[in-house]
């Protein structure tokens, strides 16, 4: 046994390795410079905590992070509820389920940076003349130049192609369920939505948990659809925090800067995935 064991070990070291060298490395990297002055390039020095200070003093990060949270908290929601309604169509008794069930599934296949390009020339040309012909005014003009409903475009895209993978995992939730639970809540009378709120609802939990949090967590760190729809703008009205982070950090010369402003953004996305997690798990003990 204890041979076997040492040949497991050296399977797992060169993975091991790999994930030091190419992730746990850099970000240890990051960490050290966040306490100095440096560019990116050419002399520094340590400065301490003066990043971090200024960090909380910066009216832009306080922003960005206002922005992220918000479009995270909403995106969140509208992809469950959005998936949730769609994998309870998808393991009903529909016609041509499987083929529904590989259409929904598209998105997630799909690069997200062309999903985003794909979106933005509809949101600048077919979405106006449409609403421009129904007589909408908001849908008359591209929303993504608009500072008020710039943010709504990228939550349609967001959940649009978030919504792939959480369908499939709350389809293997329903499919987990038992028949004679639900046909007994049919035999005492219970309605349509009395059975999913009183019945499936409350075995979906696992699952609900384990969607709540990798949605929440994805929606934070938001980059791709920011770079294809808006860069950030109009003005700063969609900068997230990852993208701001890439932007100053690699070409506006604030690569300490920024670094300092990764860390938190790290510490930020991992308690708010903590205290998402505990809540949750203790919501499936009282359900």
């Amino acid at each position: 046994m204890s041979q076997r064991r040492h040949i497991y070990y050296w399977m797992a070291l060169p993975a091991v390795l790999l994930f030091f060298v190419f992730h746990t490395l850099p970000a240890l990297q990051g960490v050290f410079y966040s306490f100095t002055d440096s560019r990116g390039y050419g002399d520094w020095s340590f400065i301490g905590f003066d990043n971090y200070a200024e960090l909380f003093r910066d009216p832009q990060i306080r922003e960005s992070y206002r922005f992220t949270l918000l479009f995270a908290v909403v995106a969140t929601i509208a992809a469950n509820v959005v998936s949730l309604a769609i994998a309870v169509g998808l393991t009903s008794n529909v016609r041509f389920r499987g083929f529904l069930r590989g259409v929904y599934f598209l998105p997630a296949i799909l690069a997200t940076i062309v999903v985003g390009y794909i979106f933005n020339f509809l949101f600048a040309n077919p979405l106006p003349e449409v609403g421009e012909s129904l007589g909408f005014d908001t849908l008359s003009r591209n929303i993504l130049g608009d500072p008020d409903l710039a943010w709504v475009g990228v939550v349609i895209v967001a959940v649009w192609q978030g919504c792939a993978t959480t369908i499939v995992i709350y389809m293997a939730g329903l499919q987990t369920i038992p028949d004679e639970v639900r046909e007994a809540g049919l035999l005492d009378g219970a309605s349509a939505w009395q059975r999913f709120w009183r019945i499936t609802f409350p075995l979906l939990a696992p699952f609900f948990t384990i969607n709540m949090v990798l949605s929440l967590k994805n929606f934070l760190m938001v980059f791709d659809q920011i770079v294809a729809l808006t860069e950030g703008g109009p003005g700063t009205a969609t900068q997230s925090i990852s993208y701001q982070i890439y932007r100053d950090g690699f070409t506006g010369g604030e690569f300490a800067y920024q670094s300092a402003n990764a860390v938190i953004y790290f510490l930020v996305i991992a308690l708010i995935s903590v205290v998402q997690l505990r809540f949750l798990r203790a919501r499936e003990v009282s359900a």
